[in-house]
C-alpha cells in the first residue's frame, strides 16, 4: 500500500476509534499542549488529526498501530511533517533548589 497508515477501511476505523477516545477525555494536542476543537471541520488548523509518533515514512510497520497515534491539531501535525520528535528538547540542564 503506497499510503500505508493513511487510507483504507482499517485506517479509517483506527482513526475513528482514536478520535472518539481522545474526544471523550478532551485530550489536548500532544505537540503544543493546547485544546483541540473536536467540532472543527476537517483540515481546519485547530481540528483533530491523528499524528503518528513515529513517522509512517520511517516506520511503515507502525502505520496502523493505535499505540503509535497521538492527538494533534491539524496545523501542528502538518507543520511537524515527518520530522522526528526531539525527546531531549525539554531536559532540565541543571538542578534548581
Amino acid at each position: 500500500m503506497s499510503s500505508a497508515g493513511r487510507s483504507g477501511h482499517r485506517w479509517r476505523k483506527i482513526r475513528a476509534n482514536h478520535r472518539a477516545m481522545c474526544q471523550a477525555r478532551n485530550a489536548p494536542c500532544w505537540l503544543c499542549g493546547q485544546q483541540i476543537d473536536y467540532d472543527a471541520p476537517a483540515n481546519a488548523a485547530e481540528s483533530y488529526e491523528a499524528d503518528h509518533f513515529h513517522s509512517v515514512s520511517t516506520h511503515p510497520q507502525l502505520a496502523n498501530d493505535p499505540e503509535n497515534l497521538r492527538p494533534s491539531h491539524s496545523g501542528c501535525n502538518r507543520s511537524r511533517g515527518n520530522k522526528a520528535i526531539d525527546t531531549d528538547a525539554w531536559v532540565q540542564s541543571e538542578v534548581w533548589d
